[in-house]
């Protein structure tokens, strides 16, 4: 039986690593390879590096604990590879077939596209077709207004009249490899995941959806686990504020049998 994932993700803005709260409110928490180093030790499945900047401003002006700044996103992903064993999703300002070239040269082993397949779901089916849909994961963010759930744009930071469920299946039949979905109404709360909707979403597609939004405690993650059939688990915040926090999440997970692989003890360092 394939194993479930739990998969921390990384905010990058402007260079530094961000916790955000309703997609609006960022904190500042340091620079953007030492904690993907922590992450990669605690025995994380994969990793999700997203780059919501909203510029190309990427130079910290510090050398922190040895890190050199860096003038652009890819120059970050290069170091980023650099100390990670596990496999790197890497999203943000993914507009064109070369960028995901560029972004898998430097060490990316997934691409991350949200906005171009918003307004042009063609380029899913053109990317999984340049990459292999084992590339190409289909970011979406969404937003739930009278219980109805809708696509929020991120470029116009506006919700989208596109219900959600209407849209999956064409990133489906687009042939993305899988779907991460994140919610605006639960980010930065830790209030737990959105149960009904990734129950109705797994549904209603075949391809791996990765949930995110909403993690408060490890039993949130438990929760969606056991309630719903979701492959991976996605969480930020939660994260960044706990010594080995992927791993005691793991450790918790799999003394209540949910099928993750066992935490490995020999990965803190």
């Amino acid at each position: 039986m394939k194993k479930r994932r739990l998969i921390p993700v990384l905010l990058l803005r402007n260079g530094w690593l961000v916790q955000s709260r309703n997609f609006r409110d960022y904190q500042n928490l340091g620079n953007p390879v030492t904690a993907v180093k922590r992450l990669s030790e605690w025995a994380s499945d994969e990793l999700i590096y997203l780059d919501i900047s909203r510029d190309d401003n990427y130079d910290i002006k510090r050398s922190d604990q040895g890190y050199p700044n860096r003038k652009n996103f890819l120059d970050i992903i290069t170091d980023v590879s650099k100390v990670t064993f596990m496999p790197i999703t890497v999203g943000g300002k993914i507009n064109k077939i070369s960028d995901i070239e560029k972004r898998l040269k430097v060490g990316a082993d997934k691409v991350a596209i949200n906005t171009i397949a918003i307004h042009n779901p063609k380029f899913i089916q053109d990317s999984s077709k340049e990459f292999g849909s084992q590339c190409i994961v289909v970011s979406l963010d969404f937003y739930k207004f009278e219980n109805q759930y809708f696509i929020f744009d991120n470029k116009t930071r506006k919700v989208t009249e596109i219900n959600i469920y209407d849209f999956i299946k064409k990133v489906e039949d687009f042939g993305a490899g899988e779907i991460f979905l994140n919610s605006v109404n639960r980010d930065g709360k830790g209030n737990g995941y959105d149960i009904d909707f990734f129950n109705e979403i797994s549904k209603k597609i075949n391809i791996p959806i990765i949930a995110c939004g909403g993690a408060g405690d490890w039993f949130d993650m438990y929760d969606i686990f056991d309630k719903t059939c979701v492959d991976a688990v996605a969480a930020a915040n939660i994260f960044h504020y706990r010594d080995q926090s992927v791993f005691l999440a793991k450790k918790f997970l799999y003394e209540k049998n949910v099928n993750v692989r066992k935490p490995d003890l020999l990965m803190i360092k």
